[in-house]
């Protein structure tokens, strides 16, 4: 039994048809519908949002030089990013189940609607400290778009046309990923560093009016929340994240009275324990149900998409550092480097989309995967003061190959055999690993720039200027250079995990995605 839906004004909509167009079509009425309309605009706010996530990583010298110019830690201002994703990742689990329960529809178009109003308090903000809090307000409504996306996906074409869809998310957010820092640069360049919030009011008008329009409305299924489990992600979350963000600037010790950095994140990762416990004890209905990740493929891809979600969001800061601080480049300047990346990302991943219908996704993934690390290897060798700066437009180039044959095959593969009752909830989890992966890489490289850089910079703390105001004197660039070159390994190390996850996904079985149960999307009670 469902719930009367409450999505807009559009008829019912029934099982994608395995007889339609290789494109896949859901019915509306009697009337088969192409899904695309409405993918393109979710697509659209999906985009916006994934920009914001990597937007902030080229103006953040910029924001720190106007609301932080007078403190050598780079901690501060990276909680601009922080606090965006520790917003974005708490409640996906929560959200994708509102999706489920109140029809994608009508969650996805809360969510667009406070994420424009927050990026105009974004913009607004005349302090550190309230940029900070308008950017957790915009990271709540992406929570609440973000699962949505690939619960429509899951739920209006078939499993054995899912590929192409899922090229085009894969793309989307491969390429949000790179185009965030370049359009960042020429905003900050052009207008100041407010504007890369400003830009999101027009689009996220257009976007609402076209998901009003075009996406239609799909069976809703009721659920009971688990209000513990969200409380305990929550907090299990924060106190990981917050220790690891803080850790360099308390120096590993002590923040106030008894507590200490460590303390928080063993605390987090107990909390996180009785998380999962209470998880698979609770009868009803959990917040993340543990039988999915019965399927090898979902648990495998939700491990890589940590790890891609950690790299991705990491390796941004020490390159801008670098070009912008160290080597004098302004904002566009050092954007434009990432354009290779850009280009080749978007034109290839639709292409794999497509081949990904056919074959193992293994086949695109693993070697997507391995020029995402050897780019990585590769930034590192070049970031010294000697290197030419045309030169980082190659590993560029390779990385955009990487980001193509990265996105798309693993939420193909995690959402093959997804059931519609739980597409929301699956496509919550994978998204919240995800956006896990991701605040855990803004938090870690944070503390390990600084420690890279009072390793390569002795009494950088002490001194007594700050280190956002605008390019570094000769004496100590080639320190500071050094310590990002260290610094951008890590995320060449975490990507290996993602490689080895993919090297335990199963083949993709074209018997299953032909499966009845698979395939069907449950139409909508009148």
């Amino acid at each position: 039994m469902t719930d009367s839906p409450r999505d807009g004004d559009r008829p019912p909509v029934s099982a994608p048809s395995t007889s339609g167009p290789s494109t896949g079509t859901y019915s509306v009425g009697h009337k088969p519908t192409s899904p695309w309309p409405a993918l393109w605009a979710l697509v659209i706010g999906f985009f916006m949002i994934l920009v914001d996530t990597t937007i902030v990583s080229v103006a953040n010298p910029a924001i720190k030089a106007a609301l932080d110019p007078n403190t050598n830690n780079l901690d501060n201002v990276v909680w601009v990013t922080s606090a965006y994703l520790l917003a974005y990742a708490v409640p996906l689990l929560i959200t994708g189940r509102l999706g489920d329960r109140f029809g994608p529809k009508n969650i996805y178009l809360i969510g667009l609607a406070v994420f424009t109003l927050a990026s105009l308090w974004c913009g607004l903000s005349d302090s550190l400290g309230m940029l900070i809090a308008a950017r957790a307000v915009q990271g709540l409504g992406a929570a609440f778009m973000t699962p949505q996306t690939m619960a429509v996906i899951t739920r209006t074409f078939p499993p054995e046309r899912r590929g192409a869809a899922m090229g085009l998310w894969g793309a989307t957010a491969g390429v949000a990923t790179l185009v965030g820092p370049l359009v960042g640069g020429l905003l900050v360049d052009g207008f100041g560093w407010e504007w890369i919030f400003f830009v999101n009011i027009p689009v996220g008008i257009v976007a609402f009016v076209l998901a009003w329009r075009l996406v239609p409305k799909l069976a809703t299924h009721p659920h009971r929340f688990d209000v513990v489990g969200v409380i305990l992600s929550a907090v299990a979350l924060f106190l990981i994240v917050f220790g690891l963000q803080e850790g360099e600037k308390y120096d590993w010790g002590v923040i106030w009275g008894p507590v200490s950095v460590w303390s928080l994140i063993i605390v987090g990762l107990v909390v996180l324990g009785l998380f999962i416990f209470q998880q698979a004890k609770t009868r009803s209905e959990p917040l993340v149900p543990l039988e999915l990740f019965r399927d090898r493929n979902f648990s495998g891809a939700n491990v890589a998409i940590a790890a891609v979600g950690f790299t991705v969001t990491s390796m941004s800061l020490p390159m801008m550092f670098f070009l912008q601080t160290a080597r004098g480049l302004t904002p566009t300047q050092a954007a434009l480097l990432l354009i290779p990346m850009a280009v080749l990302s978007g034109v290839l991943a639709p292409v794999a989309g497509k081949i990904l219908d056919r074959v193992d996704p293994r086949i695109i993934l693993i070697p997507g995967l391995l020029c995402v690390a050897g780019a990585l290897v590769w930034y590192s060798a070049l970031i010294n003061m000697e290197t030419e700066i045309w030169m980082f437009l190659l590993p560029s180039a390779l990385m955009g190959i990487g980001n193509a044959g990265m996105w798309g095959p693993l939420a193909t593969t995690a959402t093959r055999k997804l059931p519609p009752r739980q597409a929301g909830a699956g496509a919550g989890i994978y998204n919240t690993t995800r956006t896990i992966g991701s605040v855990i890489g803004s938090a870690s490289i944070a503390a390990f720039m600084q420690s890279r850089l009072e390793a390569n910079l002795p009494g950088l703390s002490d001194a007594p200027a700050g280190i956002g105001g605008g390019s570094l004197p000769p004496q100590v660039a080639d320190g500071f250079a050094a310590g990002m070159a260290q610094s951008i390994l890590l995320p060449a190390c975490v990507i290996l995990v993602a490689l080895i996850a993919s090297l335990f996904l199963g083949r993709y079985d074209r018997a299953d995605a032909s499966a009845p149960d698979a395939r069907a999307v449950q139409p909508s009670a009148e």
